[in-house]
This record gives structure tokens, sequence and C-alpha cells, in this order.
């Protein structure tokens, strides 16, 4: 359902003229182009399914809107592709950017679909390059400004541009949806834009530490072929966290509520001789218990906090080999390194980390200090799955509590961590909520999110809902009734 602004009843009839009239020169926006920004394309798009460039099938039920892709270059060695739609009728008078995720290189057609959906004007961005990973980096250091942040600002600031000059009038409200990677673009825009978003949903935000993490794990649990324990013990491993800490916030029902209490002990999955599908060896026990702890340096300081207990399904992510992913390993190759061939088995966590902070700490790595944001009025809801099998979720734990105290204000933001959830999506626990509608209330309607509902679905049928509340508080089973029902549960 879309939620429309409390327009007076003549602001509401001259936004509904100007876009009848507008929605008819959609072809005209190609004209607004300027030295710096190529308008390759403005076509108007039909009521009913639209199918991306490359994609394999169609968005449907998509309203008619008007479709504008562009090439911006804030400098000689910038290609920023972007695309910006804009709603034909119906627009809510808002407009919504959405993020990208791992190192960018295509637009986020289902979240700008998502949007679009809703009334907004959206745009998303492919970070100034395209295709996957992070060789675009190489020898182009004006790049990896783009890609960390200067691509999303220079969007945001044309695709304003163009909503005013489509609808005659500007937003009356600006947001930022992003996950993972575009998790952590949301947070760089509060940072170092403040005044551009009103609100902002910044999930499970990939902090650019987590890389260092990802290699340190790779050498710890599958360079030595004794150390990997294969997919086929997962389930084993995670039976034993679900028995030693399920039960410790008072229910039992598959899911760890507060993991930061959850300490296994992997030791009793020893086998008693050889190896075997039901047990760990030696080896594999050190491995186990590697992966719930974080990475340290040699002085005891944290680098990244750990994958948390739950995650045990989906520790191939990370730990299932025989090498690491592109995700992680790319920042080292091509940006700390300059070598597309580097070996990451020689990988040193003390030394390969503090060159990686050398190169991010004045781009990429986030800030916490979010005080001029929070002076603007905006308002940041963050979220991280308690099961996210890619991204620590303490280091959006670390990232809150840093924030609240650099900005003396404990109103402008709220944490929900998420039980059960994986990384953005997925996992045990319930995973699907509004979040667009939350941030709405609260920066329309100054309803600050106490409760968010969300729920879990097995085969496309909802079969548990539960209330996600605040961080710190959890959501506490009240005793009587249904524990898949959120109406049993009280944030405590």
């Amino acid at each position: 359902m879309n939620r429309r602004l409390p327009f007076s009843l003549l602001a509401a009839l001259l936004l509904s003229a100007q876009s009848t009239l507008a929605a008819q020169e959609c072809e005209g926006l190609q004209k607004l182009a300027s030295p710096t920004v190529s308008i390759t394309l403005a076509k108007s798009i039909p009521t009913g399914e639209f199918t991306p460039p490359g994609a394999n099938k169609p968005l449907a039920r998509l309203p008619a809107f008007c479709r504008i892709a562009a090439t911006l270059k804030p400098t000689a060695d910038s290609a920023i592709g972007t695309e910006i739609w804009l709603p034909g009728d119906g627009w809510n008078g808002k407009f919504m950017a959405v993020g990208s995720g791992g190192w960018g290189g295509s637009i986020a057609y289902d979240s700008m679909a998502e949007a679009l959906r809703r009334g907004y004007a959206t745009s998303a961005t492919d970070d100034g390059h395209t295709g996957p990973g992070a060789a675009f980096l190489a020898g182009h250091p004006e790049k990896f400004i783009d890609f960390a942040y200067r691509a999303q600002h220079e969007m945001t600031v044309e695709a304003k541009l163009l909503v005013k000059a489509f609808y005659g009038l500007s937003p009356a409200h600006s947001y930022w949806n992003g996950c993972s990677g575009g998790g952590r673009e949301g947070l760089l825009q509060a940072a170092r834009f403040p005044d551009e978003f009103d609100g902002i949903i910044a999930g499970d935000p990939a902090n650019i530490r987590r890389n260092a993490w990802a290699l340190w794990l790779a050498n710890q649990t599958f360079k030595d072929p004794a150390a990997y324990i294969p997919p086929s013990k997962y389930p084993l491993v995670h039976q034993a966290v679900l028995n030693a800490c399920d039960a410790s916030d008072g229910l039992k029902d598959g899911i760890i509520d507060n993991p930061e209490t959850c300490h296994p002990d992997f030791q009793q999955l020893t086998c008693k001789s050889g190896d075997g599908l039901g047990c760990l060896t030696p080896r594999q026990v050190e491995t186990a218990q590697t992966i719930v702890s974080p990475a340290t340096t040699a002085d005891g300081g944290v680098i990244f906090p750990r994958l948390e207990p739950g995650t045990e399904l989906r520790w191939a992510r990370l730990a299932g080999g025989p090498v690491p992913a592109d995700l992680f390993l790319d920042e080292f190759r091509y940006l700390v390194f300059h070598d597309p061939n580097w070996d990451w088995r020689t990988f040193d966590l003390d030394r390969d980390a503090a060159k990686a902070h050398a190169v991010d700490k004045d781009v990429d790595e986030l800030n916490p200090n979010l005080a001029a944001f929070a002076k603007h009025g905006g308002k940041l809801l963050l979220y991280h799955g308690w099961a996210d099998q890619q991204v620590a979720p303490l280091s959006s734990v670390e990232f809150y509590n840093s924030a609240l105290n650099l900005s003396n204000d404990a109103t402008f933001m709220r944490l929900f961590m998420i039980p059960g959830m994986g990384h953005c999506s997925g996992g045990e626990g319930p995973d699907s909520f509004d979040k667009i509608g939350a941030l709405e209330d609260w920066v329309e309607r100054n309803q600050p999110p106490t409760r968010i509902l969300a729920s879990h679905r097995t085969a496309g049928q909802v079969d548990r809902t539960r209330p996600l509340c605040p961080y710190p508080r959890l959501a506490k089973y009240n005793g009587a009734g249904s524990i898949d029902d959120a109406s049993n549960f009280t944030c405590r």
C-alpha cells in the first residue's frame, strides 16, 4: 500500500496536474544533459511488465514511469551509470535512492521496482563500472572514490534535479534504502553528505574491514586441508549450538535470540577415533572454535568480531574453500598489493590489515560520527541479521554504539538485530518486514519504531511472525499462545 504525504487539497491537485503534463514530456528530459552528465535514454514505459537490460525475467506489476538512463562523469576517469525512474501518475511526492551490493557493477532494478510500486521516484547506480569484481580499480584511484561514495552522491544530485524538472516540484522527503554493500553506502552518505537524506535504511552494512577478517578466516579454516570442515557436518555443529544456547532465552524454538551470550564448546563433538560424519576431528574442533571467535592482532586488538553462533548451516560462505570468494580477495589484489595474482595464503592479519586500513581510511571506511546527520534531523534505521554468514553482526552493534556516543543523540538512530536472519535475508528466523513503512512513520509522522512485525516463510507461506525490537531489547514470549504468533511476544 502506498503511503501518501498529507498534502493540502490544492497542493495535491497541482501535483496531479503537473505529473500528468510532465509524463507526456518524458522524452524531453534527454535534452537536460550537461558537460558532466550524458543522458542516453529518456523513455515512457507503460503500466505492466518491464524487462531490465540483461535480465532473464521481467519485473511485474510496475506502474507507468519515465525511465532515464545516464552516465555521470564528475572526473575525467569517471563513467558512473545510473537509472532514474519517475512515476507517470500517482507519484507520492518523495524520492528513494537504492544501494548496490558487493563491488557494484550493475543497477539494482529489483529494489528500484519496489520503490516505484510504492509511488517513489527512485534511482540506482552501478557504482562507476559494469561487471562483477574489483579489477576496474587497478590503476584508477578516482574510480575507487566513485565506488565508495561519489557515485551515490552524484546519482542523488542528478536524480533530484530530474525530479524537479519532471514534476515542477522537489521531493518532499528523500530516503536511502540498501543492504550489505548498499548498507555501507548509506552510512557513508550519512557521514559525508548529512543533508542529502531525511531517512536512511542500512542493512547488514559490509564494513570494508570485513575483507581482512574473511582472509584471516580462510587461512585459519581451509588453507590446511586437515582444518577444513565439510558442509555435510554443518547440521551436526548447528544442532550442538542449538542444544547449548537455544533455550537460554527461555524459549526453545530453533532460534538463538541473543547470540552474544552464547559460547559453545565444540570439544564435545570430538571424534573418539579417526573421522566420521557424526563428529569433528581435533583439528576441525579448532576450526569451529576459530569461526566463532573474533579476528585479533598479536597484541589482542580486535580487527573484526566473530561469526555468531547460529550461522553454522551457512559457514561455507567464508570457510567453504577451496579459495576465498573474489568479494573478499579483490581488495587485496587490486587496492592493497596491485597484483591480480597475489596469493591469499601469504596473508598476515597484523601486517596486511594495517596496509588495507592505510588505503581505505580516507575513502571507504565507515565513519560513525553522524552528528551532522542527526542535527539535520535525519533518521537512521540500521538492521543486521544475527545469523549473517558474510558480515559479522557485532560490527553493526559496534558502529551503533560509536555513532550514539559521537552524536550525543539517542533519538535519531535505531538498531534492529534480527534473530535467525542470514545476510540481508534468509535463515531460520523471520526475515521479511516493512522497513520502508517504519522509516516513513518515523520521518513523516514522528513515530520512532518501537516494534516492527517480521515474518518467516516456507514454500511461500508465512509460518511464523515475531516482533523485531530496538537493540538491546529482545522479543520475550508472554508465556501463553502460539510461539509462532508475534502477538504473544513483548519487547523487553
